[in-house]
């Protein structure tokens, strides 16, 4: 049986640079924010860890050559794991992602197109786990039954607040994500860059079902409202208060709100 981490305790990094910097962070169980100036190496402690996890999320024997992980508890050789990048550019390859829906232009839409799936896949497991306990005959059935639906329905009023100034708001009558705005309604592929950054952010989250995992976030302020950054962190931890954040960020806007302290500078880690 899979055994998996419930988050990372230590990242170690024998060479970041050609041997110029050996890397050695101890995590906090919640929240993990890396920050220096441009090209000291956040990003690239990032995608060495990244790269170094399977597909599925197996760790040791994936692991690049010089990096290392400690994990809690320390027999588990899985991790649950998310990526966000926040760059909007054009899909490389189009004119193959076209042939699956039209809509599809940039690297964001088809990281949504993706989490649409997943999204289907979600709702069918609460739906299955929501009939399990109305079946069971539990005196508390009809509260147990509720309690499963709140996390996807404190994603649909969070994103509703985020939107509601533009007037979007999400059919909660659909399977998949779509939005009214003044009677039409809108594919995620139609909203703004930063619209499509914090829902695919809080969808990512969603659709792991209050799980322990990892959320790796390389500098998701880019395209989000100042007031979205400073909501940012907040809302991921509301959202599910089991994930573990590991980001990278340049703006003092995500920190505001208390996170100040779980700041960690390269200069600070590095030997």
């Amino acid at each position: 049986m899979q055994k998996y981490a419930d988050y990372i305790e230590q990242i170690e990094i024998d060479s970041l640079w050609s041997g110029t910097k050996h890397i050695v962070w101890n995590l906090d169980r919640s929240v993990n924010i890396l920050s220096g100036v441009n090209g000291v190496g956040k990003s690239t402690i990032i995608n060495k860890v990244v790269k170094g996890l399977s597909m599925g999320g197996e760790f040791p024997s994936h692991m690049l050559k010089g990096v290392h992980l400690k994990v809690s508890p320390q027999d588990a050789r899985w991790i649950r794991f998310d990526v966000i990048r926040s760059f909007d550019r054009p899909l490389l390859r189009a004119d193959m992602v076209s042939k699956l829906d039209a809509s599809l232009a940039t690297e964001l839409d088809w990281q949504l197109f993706q989490l649409q799936r997943k999204y289907l896949d979600y709702q069918v497991n609460i739906g299955n786990r929501i009939i399990a306990v109305l079946q069971s005959g539990a005196a508390d059935a009809a509260e147990r039954a509720a309690e499963i639906s709140n996390a996807k329905k404190l994603f649909q009023d969070t994103i509703d607040d985020l939107f509601k100034e533009t007037g979007k708001t999400i059919i909660r009558t659909e399977n998949e994500i779509r939005f009214r705005q003044m009677g039409e309604s809108l594919l995620p592929y139609q909203l703004s860059s930063g619209e499509k950054q914090i829902l695919c952010i809080l969808l990512t989250v969603l659709v792991e079902d209050n799980k322990p995992y990892v959320l790796f976030m390389d500098e998701p302020e880019a395209s989000l409202h100042f007031e979205w950054q400073q909501k940012l962190i907040d809302m991921v931890l509301k959202l599910n208060p089991h994930v573990q954040l590991i980001m990278t960020t340049h703006s003092p806007a995500v920190v505001m709100n208390g996170w100040s302290d779980k700041v960690t500078e390269v200069n600070d880690i590095t030997v």
